[in-house]
């Protein structure tokens, strides 16, 4: 399991270019806003979502000022009906706690059954997610994490999100 010190030094093993900014905990994106980071119109907003059979888990990652239509999302990414997943499946799965929802907890999920999707509006860019942790915001460039979560054996895409 991945935590913020361990995500750190695998970005470092796999010379992923990154830089890690320590806050206090947040648990919205008004709180983000609040933080005044640099980059903040990079910061990503992440959904942890699952099928009504809990055959298939997503973590969505849109640009923080998008909002999220999940019957919309359902039918462009051809799922059964979604709704949120539990606390309790965020833990098993992905490790991570409420607040912390993060692409990066798909790096914990050893049966590989999250698929991740970020927004296309991140690609050629940075995107500010959590370290498996809500004490921190990583930048990142979009497609050096869907390499790493590829590499991983994650099913990875790019959605265009209105």
């Amino acid at each position: 399991m991945y935590d913020k010190q361990g995500l750190y030094d695998l970005l470092d093993e796999k010379g992923i270019e990154y830089e890690a900014i320590e806050h206090g905990a947040v648990y919205t994106m008004e709180e983000m806003e609040a933080l005044g980071l640099p980059h903040n119109d990079r910061i990503a907003k992440n959904l942890f979502l699952r099928d009504e059979k809990k055959r298939n888990y997503y973590v969505i990652v849109l640009k923080g000022d998008k909002a999220m239509n999940i019957k919309a999302l359902r039918e462009k990414i051809g799922a059964k009906p979604l709704s949120f997943g539990s606390e309790p499946d965020l833990m098993k799965i992905l490790g991570l706690e409420k607040g912390a929802v993060t692409p990066f907890g798909a790096l914990n999920d050893s049966e590989k059954k999250t698929i991740i999707y970020l927004d296309k509006d991140f690609q050629g860019g940075l995107m500010g997610i959590h370290p498996n942790d809500n004490t921190a915001t990583v930048f990142i460039r979009a497609e050096d994490l869907a390499k790493l979560l590829k590499d991983d054996g994650h099913k990875v895409n790019f959605l265009q999100w209105p």
